[in-house]
């Protein structure tokens, strides 16, 4: 069995010692977390500030495993260039064999441990302003994860395994206090094609210790708190063409039904690309348009929302820019790690939601997502959010609309949870954040890298008075069309949400 390193945490090996040197405190008892300064040093822990750098420096390695050096790589790019070539990966450049056998999900299977609970060092890692999960940090390990499943899957083949999409990634459960958890993530091949594969992870949250022996079999359902699923594809590094892979052989009656329901997943998936276009709202939805645009107009005459906890859709644009610079590409060296990409990503998403919403949002769900392009390293990649969508999750039918800025009436698509684990137990938002990415590379000009569409929930009792929800308000066509849009998305999360175990 394979098991993936777990990520470097600082030891204590490397933690700053108290030396006994004397100093002037008001608490005796308090401790003593300086240590004496001078003027050169091999250890970077002895800065003072050294925690933030230590820990960045550790997750990079941990990110971005075997890699070769960025001047190695730019150096052998240039070389091929020259000799009129083109060079996807530094590290594959041969398939090693094109042979296509047989795999089970058991031969792909493959985890990360996370002891939060028993690592605080780990655990401050990935934690939030608020004490709670930084989603963003576990979006990378994620990715990298499913990264080490594809490779698992494909060997004794080395193909250029790449992330095409994320299907979904929802939480099930909160697990927002992390320090009260030890994590596991673990998932397999669930469907291949010809040349892709789907990979299902789940994250698992155990209050006491982690099993001593990691399958699926000893992986309760009922500790999972998290499910995501990723497609890959595989290209070959001399012809830069499709490569066929491993075929899946489900084994149990759980496999086959994972594996029919990817299969028809991605039907729909190649149906939707082929006609990909705006979908022409129905009956119902041209009504909500209209009344929609009768109460903006309402808002408008009165020269702004006339209440706290309501924004129009054009004010809550984020918008980030940032350089691909080369400690952040993935193992093939020349293009952005995915995993990063998703966490920053998230993290001006989290932005919108937050400012939006003047409250701390909480995760709930990433909706289907697809790389239009990747990333180079070199390239400038530019990130606008705003707020897509937002409903109200009630009691019951008596407070719906009670708290609504618009003049009718629009039921929310998901309901109050039974599931007092769930985020949508309580009342509270749901706010939808859209993030459209652009990649710009500095001779050339600018496209698309992806859109994606990130949900949060912040319960009522995040306020401390009225309104106690938050509400988003389009006002032309094209931001109606987003709405809409959300609303669709919402719905399919509802749905999505009525297929989990209960």
């Amino acid at each position: 069995m394979f098991k993936v390193a777990r990520i470097p945490r600082v030891s204590a090996r490397l933690l700053p010692k108290c030396n006994s040197i004397s100093v002037l405190r008001f608490n005796s008892n308090q401790t003593n977390f300086h240590r004496p300064d001078k003027a050169g040093s091999e250890d970077a822990t002895e800065a003072a500030d050294a925690a933030a750098t230590l820990l960045a420096e550790l997750r990079d390695k941990q990110t971005n495993p075997n890699k070769a050096s960025w001047l190695e790589a730019l150096r052998e790019r240039e070389k091929q260039k020259a000799e009129g070539k083109i060079l996807d990966s530094y590290s594959y450049v041969t398939p090693v064999t094109t042979e296509i056998g047989e795999k089970t999900r058991g031969d792909s299977f493959t985890y990360l441990t996370l002891p939060f609970k028993d690592d605080k060092w780990l655990c401050d890692a990935y934690i939030n302003a608020f004490g709670r999960l930084r989603a963003g940090q576990l979006f990378q390990d994620l990715d990298a994860l499913a990264g080490r499943i594809a490779y698992r899957h494909c060997s004794p083949a080395e193909p250029v395994n790449v992330t095409a999409s994320v299907d979904r990634i929802y939480m099930v459960k909160k697990v927002d206090e992390i320090n009260n958890y030890n994590f596991v993530l673990a998932g397999s091949v669930s469907w291949t094609g010809r040349s892709s594969m789907e990979i299902s992870v789940r994250g698992y949250a155990f209050e006491d210790s982690i099993p001593e022996t990691i399958t699926e079999e000893t992986l309760p359902q009922e500790n999972i708190f998290l499910t995501a699923n990723f497609t890959f594809v595989a290209r070959n590094p001399i012809t830069h063409k499709s490569f066929a892979i491993n075929r899946l052989l489900p084994v149990s009656e759980k496999e086959w039904m994972d594996y029919r329901r990817a299969e028809s997943h991605n039907a729909k998936k190649k149906f939707a690309a082929k006609n990909a276009k705006v979908l022409e709202p129905t009956d119902e939805e041209s009504r909500l348009i209209y009344d929609m645009w009768s109460s903006s107009q309402a808002l408008k005459s009165a020269d702004g929302p006339p209440q706290t906890g309501v924004a129009f859709m054009k004010d809550t644009k984020v918008s980030s820019t940032l350089f691909m610079q080369p400690q952040y590409r993935n193992r093939h060296s020349y293009m952005i790690f995915g995993g990063y990409l998703l966490r920053q990503t998230f993290e001006l998403a989290y932005c919108a939601a937050a400012d939006f919403a003047s409250a701390g949002p909480r995760f709930v769900s990433l909706d289907s997502t697809t790389f239009k392009a990747p990333v180079p390293v070199g390239s400038v990649v530019s990130m606008d959010a705003s707020v897509s969508y937002t409903e109200h999750i009630h009691k019951g039918p008596s407070d719906i609309d009670a708290d609504s800025p618009f003049n009718f009436k629009l039921p929310a698509t998901n309901k109050l949870s039974s599931n007092p684990e769930a985020f949508l137990s309580e009342p509270g938002t749901l706010i939808q954040v859209k993030v459209d990415t652009k990649i710009k590379l500095l001779d050339s000009s600018s496209k698309e890298s992806g859109t994606f569409i990130y949900s949060f929930f912040v319960p009522k009792s995040s306020y401390k008075g009225k309104p106690g929800y938050s509400s988003v308000i389009p006002q032309t066509y094209s931001e109606m069309m987003t709405y809409i849009a959300g609303r669709r998305r919402a719905q399919d999360t509802a749905n999505f949400v009525d297929t989990l175990p209960k």
